[in-house]
């Protein structure tokens, strides 16, 4: 069966976005579009490149995550002087190797650009803080005088991953200036909505994977501090434009898959936790499919 998918952002609990894909490969359902963020967006490009679900759940398994945070090198070796990064180079990490391992990853199945993938089977969202808009790639690279056949999805990637803070924004350029570009979770962190006709309808059917508990189960957050106001500060940023998108459809397409338990920076995550997502993923999954109104196991 062919459908469209969309998967959220998550960070280091999209182990459980590889589960649920597994169990829908599985099913025989086949992806003609996808697209994502952040984390979501990892898994939305290794669909598009061809990559199998085990072939992606071995992938993340074997890597060494610690190894793709890349620190400037300081003059004076102190822990507190890494922070010197967040002030003058806007991220503690460079982002680099992770650009590097995207860009291999890629290259094994031959996906270097957007062009060398057909048209529209790919979208992935960030922000551009610099002018105050979410944009989607490689869609709005044109208004970027950015020829989008000839971008490097490995970059794209890049920039829907940059966690504000955390990684070091990319820059686009073009003949008026510069755009300072990070994590599209900032601004959508579950694009549903994103293959939808002008008309609202939908050419196929479209399941979202979302890594997160049905709003009615969610719990109202806890502030009793400045570091809880920011946590509830970017917690909203992230969720309240897809919430209300969600709100306003039928929640029967999506996938939720409650992982509150682990964090999106978790880069310390056991084989255990990793096997553990990807189960609590797959089982969600499952569930679904039983009740899903298109599908029946």
């Amino acid at each position: 069966m062919w459908i469209d998918g969309v998967f959220s952002g998550g960070g280091l609990k999209g182990f459980a976005l590889v589960g649920a894909y597994q169990v829908l490969e599985a099913e025989h359902f086949r992806f003609k579009r996808v697209a994502g963020t952040s984390a979501g967006a990892i898994l939305a490009a290794f669909i598009a490149a061809g990559y199998s679900g085990k072939e992606i759940e071995d992938m993340l398994t074997e890597l060494d995550i610690p190894s793709l945070l890349d620190s400037r090198k300081t003059f004076l070796p102190l822990p507190f002087m890494k922070w010197m990064n967040v002030y003058n180079h806007l991220g503690l990490y460079k982002g680099k190797e992770l650009e590097k391992w995207f860009f291999k990853k890629l290259a094994a199945k031959g996906i270097f650009t957007f062009g060398d993938l057909p048209k529209d089977s790919l979208k992935l969202v960030a922000s551009d803080l610099t002018n105050g808009k979410m944009i989607v790639l490689p869609d709005d690279l044109h208004t970027y005088q950015i020829d989008a056949q000839n971008f490097s999805v490995a970059c794209a990637l890049r920039m829907s991953c940059g966690i504000p803070f955390f990684f070091e924004p990319v820059t686009l350029k073009n003949g008026k200036g510069e755009s300072v570009i990070v994590d599209g979770g900032v601004l959508s962190n579950f694009p549903l909505w994103i293959f939808d006709n002008k008309d609202g309808r939908r050419i196929r059917p479209t399941i979202g994977i979302k890594l997160s508990r049905r709003k009615e189960e969610q719990c109202p957050h806890n502030i009793k501090n400045g570091l809880d106001l920011f946590e509830a500060l970017f917690s909203t940023m992230k969720n309240a434009h897809d919430e209300r998108y969600i709100s306003r459809q039928h929640e029967r397409d999506i996938i939720f898959i409650p992982v509150d338990d682990y964090s999106a920076t978790q880069f310390d995550l056991s084989e255990e936790d990793k096997e553990d997502l990807l189960n609590i993923g797959r089982n969600r999954t499952i569930q679904f499919l039983k009740f899903w109104p298109k599908f029946r196991l």
